[in-house]
This record gives C-alpha cells, sequence and structure tokens, in this order.
C-alpha cells in the first residue's frame, strides 16, 4: 500500500489520508453542476460514454507505467460488478434523472449513502461493531437526511427521484465488492480497468440508440465533459479504491456526507440555484452524525476461515 494512505503507529488513518478523504468529498460533489450543464446539450448516454472513455484514456497510460495489474482471470467478476453498480448503472440514471432535477437534488439525496451500505453491510455478512455513539451519529445523520429530502425532493418528478435512488443503491454496493473480492488491487488499476470496461458497454449502446450529439458542443459542456472525466472520475476513482483499502468500505462511503455542501454551493455558484433551511438544517445534521459516527471508527470482525475462502 502506497504511505500516503497508510495508517499510523495506532492504527488510526494518517493525516494524508484524511486530507484525500476531504478531496473525494470535494471531487464528488461537484460533478452535479457539471452533469447539468452537460444534459443540457447532450444526451446522458452520450455524456456517459463522454465520461468513461476520456477517463479510461487518461488512466490507461498511468497503470501502464506504474505497471499495476489486476488478475483478470481471477478477478475478471468483481471487476464487471463493481463497474456494474459503481459506474455503469449510477452514471447513466444519475444523468437522466439531472435532466429533470436541481443538480444540488440528488447530492443531497446521496447523503444517505452510508445509511444504506451500513443495511448492505450486513446482507454482505459483515459485523459491523458500532459503539453507541456511532449509533447517535447515524440516528442524527438519518433525521438530517429527512430534512434534506423532505423539502427538497418534494413536488420533484418522482422518476427522476427514484432514479436517484437506485444511483444511491450502486454507490453502496460498490465498495463493498472491492473490499470482499479485490482487496488490496491497485487503485490506478481497478479504476483505468472500469472506466474501460464501463466505456466499451456506453459505446455501442450510445451509437445504437443514437445519442450522438448533431452538433459539437459548446464550450461550457465541453469543459464539463472534461472535468467530469479527469477529476471527477480518474482522479477520484483512484481515491476511492484506495481509500476503500484504509478505511474500509462503509466508512468510506460517508465521504458522502460532504458531497451535498459541495453539491449546493456548486449549484448557487454556476446554477444560480438556491439554498433553503431545509438544506441548511440537513447540512448540520448530517455533519454533525458524521463527525459522531467516524469516532472510534467502527470495525469489522475478521473473515471467518468459510467466509476467506468464498472471498477468494
Amino acid at each position: 500500500m502506497d504511505a500516503p494512505f497508510a495508517r499510523d503507529q495506532h492504527g488510526q488513518v494518517s493525516p494524508r489520508s484524511i486530507l484525500l478523504f476531504l478531496a473525494l468529498g470535494v471531487f464528488w460533489g461537484i460533478p452535479y453542476a457539471l452533469i447539468k450543464i452537460s444534459v443540457g446539450e447532450l444526451d446522458p448516454l452520450m455524456l456517459c460514454f463522454a465520461r468513461t472513455a476520456i477517463a479510461a484514456i487518461v488512466l490507461i497510460p498511468i497503470a501502464l507505467v506504474r505497471k499495476d495489474r489486476i488478475d483478470l482471470r481471477r478477478q475478471w467478476k468483481p471487476l464487471l460488478a463493481y463497474t456494474v453498480a459503481e459506474i455503469v448503472v449510477p452514471w447513466f440514471f444519475l444523468n437522466t434523472a439531472e435532466t429533470k432535477l436541481p443538480s444540488s437534488t440528488p447530492g443531497l439525496m446521496l447523503a444517505s449513502i452510508p445509511l444504506v451500505s451500513l443495511a448492505i453491510g450486513v446482507l454482505f455478512g459483515r459485523r459491523e461493531r458500532l459503539s453507541p455513539l456511532n449509533w447517535v451519529g447515524i440516528l442524527i445523520s438519518t433525521i438530517g437526511v429527512v430534512s434534506i429530502v423532505g423539502v427538497n425532493v418534494a413536488g420533484s418528478d418522482p422518476a427522476s427521484v427514484a432514479a436517484v435512488g437506485i444511483v444511491v443503491l450502486g454507490y453502496a454496493v460498490g465498495p463493498m465488492v472491492l473490499s470482499r473480492w479485490m482487496p488490496g488491487a491497485s487503485g490506478v488499476a481497478v479504476a483505468a480497468a472500469s472506466m474501460a470496461v464501463a466505456a466499451v458497454v456506453y459505446g455501442p449502446l450510445t451509437f445504437a440508440t443514437g445519442s450522438w450529439p448533431d452538433r459539437w458542443p459548446s464550450t461550457p459542456v465541453i469543459l464539463s465533459v472534461l472535468i467530469l472525466a479527469i477529476v471527477c472520475s480518474a482522479a477520484a476513482f483512484i481515491l476511492l479504491v484506495h481509500l476503500t483499502s484504509v478505511m474500509g468500505p462503509m466508512r468510506v462511503t460517508t465521504v458522502t456526507y460532504l458531497n451535498p455542501v459541495v453539491a449546493v454551493l456548486t449549484g448557487i455558484v454556476l446554477l444560480r440555484e438556491q439554498l433553503t433551511i431545509g438544506a441548511v438544517l440537513g447540512f448540520v445534521l448530517v455533519t454533525a452524525g458524521a463527525i459522531l459516527f467516524g469516532r472510534r471508527a467502527a470495525r469489522v470482525a475478521p473473515l471467518t476461515p468459510v467466509e476467506a475462502g468464498t472471498a477468494r
């Protein structure tokens, strides 16, 4: 494991990892406004293809230079499952939802990912040891999410809201797949491979459905797509894979508590969206809950020999 992502002698996440965690929160908070700008001229499927293809073009040479590899003979199934859960399905539904929702609404709804991740963790057989303080944090964050969703989703297009629900589910499952079936995998290699696989899936669908644009996009859209691909995809997914190995799959999803703040601020600055009282209250609650949830990090019980054999 690279030094910047290591733990200290007491087993705590290093300060560098905390900074990288904050960076991931920013990288995944700005996409919503950029997606909103992009789908004004591009079909949601075309945006998916452009974003993943550019990210793959950036990441593959980096992986080759670093000589990072994935054992595809043994890990192609979890890689495919991760790509479908984390990229292929969520990105299409997110792009589609943003054709009808304000850019900040998906970012606000995605604050529920850690709660969904906790429930899915049980299904994955992970025994999270949560302290009473952790549970208080979860309760406070839940109230915050209800506050955010109740105010910002009211009156929104039901199908688009349901689409964001699918995104939440996919984003919660992705880190679980990495942690259980691809532990210790290179962040660059996984990110490069997953983006390439997603581009291969999106490409034919884009052409088959006639989603290719009729004219060259405007400069703001081109810049939005480039930032989405290079910063919000290539760089962010490298951080996700490495931080998952350091913090664990459930804890790394708490980055979504930071995303709403960045998403709303970006929407206000770039799209002149309004900040509601419910959103402000939700920010305070989810942030307070995240702090309590992060106290004395919940440790996962080790896999039994049977589970370890299954994980292979």
